[in-house]
């Protein structure tokens, strides 16, 4: 239907041109030129279109780019071959004119297709090294330059096929990274609960020891099930399966709460935990229950990491339609290459924090965060961390 609509279209402004350049010529030399323009100039233009029409129809049976432009090109020097041969035989009284008006339209026609060949086979083989491209990525290849020499669409092509290339090889080293993480931090749970259970099963310990071990052996499933627990809902998230219902969430007081119920915690490493708070109550909108579980994840990982008699503060503040927090301690800070990758799965800041976690506490942060439409990043500290994390405001 769309086709037919074009080829309407398309035979309607042949014929509109057609009539502008009797118009033209009639108001030059008169009705007589005019009325000739138009015999000529209508019927070739239907016709050029319909041939035009028909070949755009049949383009998967003209085979390739190239061919497809030769026949366009041969088209196109027909058209104007045969627009010559026919103003000549009507309009020219002089054979002389006319032998010179048709060798002038062969030479230019001639000219202009190969001029059209030219810039054709260039475009052409940008084209085929975007294709030869694209096959070695298909095939596994992920260091693949895209070199064209054009500035046009093609070139356009050739850049987003060189990032979406680029993209491919960081998730793949991101998938493998993961793979490995998740088998080392499953390795360690399983190997002890394997040595546990050896020792209970071969009947050689105490009693005394057994309740003792039966105790670890409940500590490691534990560990176990809480580190695939995180990494089932860490998919969830990360796959959009997770919906919660929102509702205007009074943030001061939650702020507020979360760091009360911080504090005896902290208070074992010697760590401040305090809140700088507005005076007015700051309301969002969002999941309270997620909302707490992003802070309770933020501030005990700034508690963990912050030595002792060093502190850990709490912010809130409207920033034009959202709800800006902030977490900011006085550790160590985050080393500079660990910024960028620090919210992914499986990533510590330092070597310091291998110890204690997966590393998923600040993944599934983002992944609430940004379920929630909003966002999460580390700001400039010039002495320890600052996590920062939006929420849309309550209307």
């Amino acid at each position: 239907m769309r086709q037919a609509w074009l080829l309407a279209w398309s035979l309607a402004g042949a014929l509109v041109l057609a009539l502008l350049a009797a118009l033209v010529a009639g108001a030059v030399y008169g009705a007589e030129a005019a009325r000739q323009t138009a015999i000529v100039l209508a019927p070739l233009g239907v016709v050029t279109t319909l041939i035009a029409g028909g070949l755009v129809a049949g383009r998967a049976r003209i085979g390739g780019l190239r061919r497809q432009f030769a026949v366009a090109a041969i088209v196109a020097v027909a058209t104007l071959l045969a627009a010559t041969g026919l103003f000549t035989a009507r309009m020219f009284v002089s054979n002389h004119d006319a032998l010179f008006t048709a060798i002038l339209a062969v030479y230019a026609g001639v000219i202009g297709w190969w001029a059209g060949a030219l810039l054709a086979g260039r475009a052409l083989a940008d084209v085929d090294v975007v294709r030869d491209g694209l096959r070695a990525v298909g095939e596994g290849e992920r260091d693949v330059a895209f070199p064209t020499t054009g500035r046009d669409e093609i070139a356009d092509l050739a850049v987003a096929a060189a990032a979406m290339s680029h993209k491919l090889a960081g998730e793949e080293r991101a998938r493998r990274e993961l793979v490995a993480a998740v088998s080392h931090d499953l390795r360690t749970p399983l190997t002890n609960l394997r040595l546990v259970a050896d020792a209970v099963g071969d009947g050689v310990l105490p009693d005394a020891d057994r309740d003792a071990y039966l105790s670890q052996l409940s500590v490691h499933v534990r560990q176990l099930g809480a580190l695939i627990d995180d990494l089932f809902e860490l998919s969830r998230l990360e796959a959009g399966d997770i919906r919660w219902s929102v509702e205007h969430v009074d943030l001061t007081g939650l702020v507020q709460e979360t760091v009360d119920s911080m504090r005896s915690q902290a208070a074992l490493s010697s760590v401040e935990v305090r809140t700088e708070l507005a005076g007015d109550r700051v309301r969002a909108q969002a999941n309270p229950e997620q909302l707490q579980r992003v802070l309770f994840n933020l501030i005990q990982n700034a508690v963990r990491h912050t030595p002792a008699d060093g502190s850990v503060v709490v912010r809130a503040a409207v920033r034009g339609n959202d709800i800006q927090v902030e977490v900011a301690d006085t550790g160590a800070g985050i080393p500079p290459d660990s910024r960028e990758r620090i919210f992914d799965a499986f990533v510590r800041g330092d070597d310091a924090r291998t110890t204690d976690g997966a590393g998923l506490g600040l993944a599934i942060a983002r992944a609430i965060v940004e379920a929630h439409g909003g966002r999460i990043w580390l700001a400039d500290a010039d002495v320890g961390t600052r996590v920062r994390f939006t929420v849309p405001a309550a209307a």
